[in-house]
């Protein structure tokens, strides 16, 4: 079990970077949570003006082995191994969600505090979903770290770490918008697996994810706003820009609606998801 350090308290950024750069998981889920507090008791107040986060890597533990997403091996959930394996990778994209969250708070200096308590609701949120899901993975007789993951959802990071409108348009409203789109099947898998539990987590992380792409559609119509540009234009050309991960059909059009996508976005995307050039 790990040591727990007390919370960095010498102001609210310096705080979350703590958080973020903790690379023990349990102690990192102590940290949020202890930062989520201080905020709520008005223990640390937010401000805009920071030193930004440079460092393009969180802290993490050394497992699990990252790979290339074509050197994961293929499981079948009928088998337990397979089932393990699933509910760990959506444990991996959960863990990666926390320290998403973490770096926005960290990164972008000079957006209104409310942008801040956003990303520390999702992070809190995040972190609350991962300890479900490796609660549920220790029933299967496994744990966090047990299978190679990918880092896909870091990489984009990486991409948008420049600019907070590629941040908001790239990593919620697309990387994280493709779990709306997957997660009724997987709920469906988990269901026809006996394993009622499980979907019962999916369910409640696939109510929370949709508030946290709609918090992604917020901030990205107001940096829109900020520098008068069209919403719908800017996310076709980032989508060019960045090469995108396609969605992956049939959309879960309520959860997206939800969300806050427009009509021409969602038609964007499923013209995208086909492979099928964008309306000149």
């Amino acid at each position: 079990m790990a040591v727990v350090q007390p919370l960095c308290r010498a102001d609210f950024h310096a705080a979350a970077r703590s958080v973020l750069d903790a690379a023990d998981v349990e102690l990192k889920l102590v940290l949020v949570q202890e930062l989520t507090r201080a905020v709520q008791r008005n223990e640390l107040g937010i401000e805009s003006r920071f030193e930004p986060h440079t460092a393009l890597e969180p802290g993490r533990p050394p497992r699990p082995v990252l790979v290339p997403p074509r050197d994961l091996k293929r499981r079948s959930t009928a088998t337990r191994e397979g089932h393990a394996a699933l509910i760990h990778a959506i444990a991996h994209i959960e863990f990666n969600a926390v320290n998403l969250a973490l770096d926005a708070i960290c990164r972008f200096p000079g957006l209104p505090s409310d942008f801040y308590v956003d990303w520390l609701h999702v992070a809190e949120e995040e972190a609350r979903h991962f300890s479900l899901l490796e609660a549920h993975l220790a029933t299967l007789g496994y744990a966090y770290g047990d299978f190679p993951a990918h880092d896909g959802l870091w990489e984009m990071a990486i991409k948008t770490a420049h600019d907070p409108l590629a941040r908001m348009a790239l990593v919620p409203r697309v990387l994280e918008a493709r779990g709306l789109d997957a997660t009724p099947s997987i709920i469906r898998r988990l269901t026809e697996r006996g394993d009622p539990q499980g979907a019962r987590i999916l369910e409640i992380i696939l109510r929370d994810e949709i508030g946290h792409v709609a918090i992604g559609t917020r901030w990205f119509h107001y940096l829109c706003d900020a520098r008068s540009l069209d919403p719908d234009a800017t996310f076709e050309a980032l989508l060019a820009e960045h090469n995108a991960p396609r969605a992956v059909l049939p959309l879960n059009l309520d959860a997206r609606h939800a969300a806050h996508f427009s009509s021409r976005e969602l038609a964007h995307i499923e013209r995208h998801a086909q492979g099928r050039r964008p309306r000149q």
